[in-house]
C-alpha cells in the first residue's frame, strides 16, 4: 500500500502532506486500536494521508528500569492488527539487522532510529527486506551528510526511502531545528518528514527522564509545512501525563484534530 504512495510523495507540490502518528510505544491492543481510530476518522475528515506509528520495543532507554515494551512478538502483531482493521500502513522502529527481517513481517516501514542513522549493516538489513525505510537524521549530523544512509538502503535494490528531521543537539539538554536541511534533504528526491515531537525532546536530565516542550508542538509542524515538508511526525496518546514513554513531549489526542486544520490551510496556502 504505502509503496503505491511513494511515487507520489516524490512530487507533493499539488497534495496535501501526509502524517505518520501514534504513541511513543505501544503499551497495550486497546490503546493502540482507540488512538488509531481517531486518528483514521481525524485524516479521512481532511484528507491527509495517514500511516500509524508505534515503536513494538523501546530500545535507548535512559534508566535500566524504563519501560520497553509488552513483548516483541505480542507488539508485533497487534500492529499488523491495527494496519488490517483500519487499511493503513504502519511504521515502527528496529535497531539490529535481526530486527529488520522479524518486524518486516508484520509492518510496511522500517524506521531507522536517529542514533543508528549511520549503522552500515542496518540500513542494509532495512533494505534488503525491501519494505519502505525511514531514516532519522542524527542529532549529531548535518542534513548534506544524510544521502550517505539514502545511498546505503538503495545500493540493496530498494528505491523506498524517506528521511525524518528530528531535530540537532544544542549544548548538552536541548534541541534546535534547522529548517535548511528540509529543501537541502529534498534535493536527495525522497519524501521529507518533520519529526515535530522529538525535536522538542529535552535530553540527558538529571532524573534520567527526557523532558520536553509540548507546547511548541504546532509552531515546529507550521513552520516545517511552510517550508515544504511532505509529511509530519507526531507522537500523541491519549493521556501524555501517564505515558509509559516520552509523555513529556507528545501532544495530546484531544488537541490533534485542532492541529491539523490550521496544517491544512498553511499547506494550501503555499501550493
Amino acid at each position: 500500500m504505502i509503496h503505491k504512495m511513494l511515487p507520489k510523495l516524490k512530487d507533493y507540490h499539488n497534495q496535501n502532506f501526509f502524517l505518520m502518528a501514534g504513541p511513543c510505544v505501544l503499551e497495550n491492543e486497546i490503546m493502540g486500536f482507540e488512538i488509531a481510530e481517531r486518528i483514521v476518522k481525524i485524516t479521512e475528515r481532511l484528507q491527509i494521508p495517514y500511516i500509524f506509528k508505534a515503536s513494538y520495543r523501546k530500545a535507548n532507554r535512559s534508566k535500566s528500569d524504563s519501560f520497553t515494551g509488552i513483548g516483541n512478538e505480542k507488539a508485533l502483531k497487534i500492529l499488523k492488527k491495527i494496519g488490517k482493521e483500519f487499511n493503513i500502513p504502519v511504521v515502527t522502529d528496529i535497531h539490529t539487522e535481526s530486527e529488520a527481517f522479524m518486524a518486516a513481517n508484520y509492518v510496511d516501514i522500517l524506521q531507522i532510529p536517529a542514533f543508528l542513522c549511520r549503522q552500515t549493516d542496518l540500513l542494509v538489513a532495512a533494505g534488503k527486506t525491501g519494505k519502505v525505510v525511514n531514516i532519522k537524521k542524527g542529532q549529531f549530523l548535518n542534513a548534506e551528510s544524510m544521502i550517505h544512509a539514502v545511498t546505503k538502503v538503495k545500493g540493496e535494490g530498494n528505491p523506498n526511502v524517506m528521511l525524518t528531521d528530528r531535530g540537532t543537539m544544542f549544548g548538552y539538554q536541548d534541541l534546535i531545528v534547522d529548517y535548511r536541511g528540509i529543501p537541502t534533504m529534498k534535493k536527495f528526491g525522497v519524501p521529507i518528514i518533520m519529526d515535530c515531537t522529538h525535536s522538542l525532546q529535552q535530553p540527558n536530565q538529571e532524573s534520567g527522564v527526557t523532558g520536553g516542550r509540548p507546547d511548541l508542538i504546532g509552531t515546529i509542524a507550521k513552520a516545517a509545512i511552510a517550508v515544504g515538508a511532505d509529511g509530519l511526525f507526531i507522537e500523541t496518546h491519549p493521556k501524555p501525563e501517564i505515558a509509559k514513554s516520552d509523555g513529556a513531549n507528545m501532544l495530546h489526542l484531544d488537541r490533534l484534530e485542532e492541529l491539523l486544520e490550521s496544517l491544512v490551510k498553511i499547506r494550501k496556502a503555499i501550493l
